[in-house]
């Protein structure tokens, strides 16, 4: 049995619209989940024989509960893929004035660093409370993860920017090479 606190805000969007995003968990995974609205509580239940159903159902449910759409979450389901949090606070301290900072150096001006970030890589970001949710295959969260360090470390754009450039073309080329 595995617990999951959420935020309140995103419970709803876990159930989803007549419980939708809730089924499709619990029938994809054979898991029951228990969500306690009024604290943010979900408790993932093993109904099925695959072993690793609780922690990809636990994944999912923290990915959602951290901003990630969860039709994107739902690609946890899959072995291929892999889920990333990465703790500004780490990076910047306790300092609200810096963490703002640094989430909206990933940001970027209208959300443009993370839409480059997402389009290089392929990955899913949510920069989200006081962390960065990656969702991808694990070559596409490890690529975003880096990117999301260097901005995170002070590095400026146009290296990273330059780094997902050459990683991006690294990607295609593994992706390529598998086709063959």
């Amino acid at each position: 049995m595995e617990y999951v606190r959420i935020p309140m805000n995103r419970v709803a969007v876990l159930i989803g619209k007549g419980g939708e995003v809730r089924k499709e968990i619990e029938e994809r995974l054979k898991v029951k989940l228990n969500i306690d609205a009024e604290e943010g509580v979900v408790t993932v239940e093993n109904q099925g024989d695959d072993v690793l159903a609780e922690w990809k159902a636990r994944d999912i449910i923290r990915a959602v509960g951290r901003g990630i759409n969860p039709s994107k979450a739902m690609r946890l389901c899959s072995d291929d893929y892999a889920l990333n949090i990465i703790e500004l606070e780490d990076f910047v301290g306790r300092s609200e004035k810096a963490l703002l900072r640094q989430k909206g150096r990933i940001i970027g001006r209208q959300g443009k660093t993370r839409k480059h970030i997402e389009d290089m890589t392929k990955a899913s970001i949510s920069v989200f409370g006081k962390g960065v949710v990656i969702v991808g295959t694990l070559d596409e969260v490890q690529i975003a993860r880096e990117a999301v360090v260097m901005l995170a470390s002070g590095m400026p754009h146009s290296v990273v920017y330059k780094f997902l450039q050459r990683k991006a073309q690294e990607l295609k080329e593994k992706r390529l090479s598998l086709w063959r």
